[in-house]
């Protein structure tokens, strides 16, 4: 689709924003990154947005440079991570922007073509997930899941505040790289690893993340209709999946190590007795 590259908007780990035509950005994939994925996010992103979650709009697919892209609604506004950090937004509100979003995620329909939480580990385990979690651990994961019995609803994968831009029309979501289907316990626990452990390393106050993480958790409590304690048991049972899908997806170094430690403490005792929302 017509469009020229422009200024450059951001940077993620596996690609950079720049500006694209008039209302526009273009998502450019850094070389390497997995095809089947950002093909994954374009569709999720369409989907997401037809059916009425905060999402941009998908508008098409372009190779520049010999580089895939999609083509996305253009977002104004800072991010929640802008707001908290200048001081204008509380740590409380932005966990409360944080849980009305799960919410409104969770009460859109999932795509028909998104993969089941059980689906994704078995299939990126088989394939080419070897070298990153051990058969042994992948086996004793999907044990784990299928206790679970995970609802089907649509989980972001990626919910965390850098990922939230607050636009005229209130907050709305990027990155649906990550889009699967879970309950929402799932979700919730991507944002507690991605806030106390994979953020937590890139901050100079990390107790910060971990304030916002717990002002999410309790916001989402009183949403939901759940006792804190009852929450906090729910998405614990899910973070050593959430774990094994960052072994999965490439988590290294110290990171690695930590996450590592935490799945095989985890697993032993989680089998049984595992409550779920």
């Amino acid at each position: 689709m017509r469009g020229a590259l422009g200024e450059k908007i951001g940077e993620g780990n596996f690609a950079v924003v720049h500006a694209w035509a008039q209302g526009q950005v273009v998502k450019l994939f850094k070389a390497g990154f997995s095809q089947q994925l950002t093909s994954h996010e374009a569709r999720m992103t369409r989907a997401a947005f037809a059916a009425g979650a905060p999402a941009p709009e998908m508008l098409g697919e372009v190779t520049v440079e010999g580089r895939f892209g999609i083509v996305l609604s253009r977002l104004d506004g800072p991010t929640l991570t802008q707001l908290t950090r200048s001081g204008t937004m509380t740590l409380a509100q932005a966990g409360a922007i944080l849980a009305n979003l799960v919410v409104s995620v969770h009460r859109t329909p999932p795509p028909r073509d998104i993969p089941s939480l059980r689906g994704w580990i078995d299939h990126v385990s088989r394939r080419n997930g070897r070298d990153r979690l051990p058969s042994h651990t992948a086996t004793a994961v999907l044990t784990l899941i299928d206790r679970l019995r995970p609802a089907g609803e649509l989980c972001h994968g990626d919910l965390h505040p850098s990922n939230v831009i607050m636009t005229v029309d209130g907050p709305r979501l990027i990155d649906w790289t990550w889009s699967i289907r879970g309950p929402a316990a799932l979700d919730l626990g991507f944002s507690h690893i991605v806030l106390t452990e994979i953020a937590a390393d890139r901050v100079d106050d990390p107790r910060r993340l971990g304030a916002l993480n717990a002002a999410l958790q309790s916001e989402y409590a009183t949403l939901a209709g759940m006792s804190p304690e009852a929450l906090t048991a729910a998405v614990e049972a899910y973070l050593p999946v959430v774990c094994a899908f960052h072994l999965l997806v490439g988590a290294e170094g110290a990171l690695r190590e930590r996450l590592i430690q935490r799945l095989e403490a985890a697993l032993p005792t989680n089998h049984s007795g595992l409550p779920t929302i």
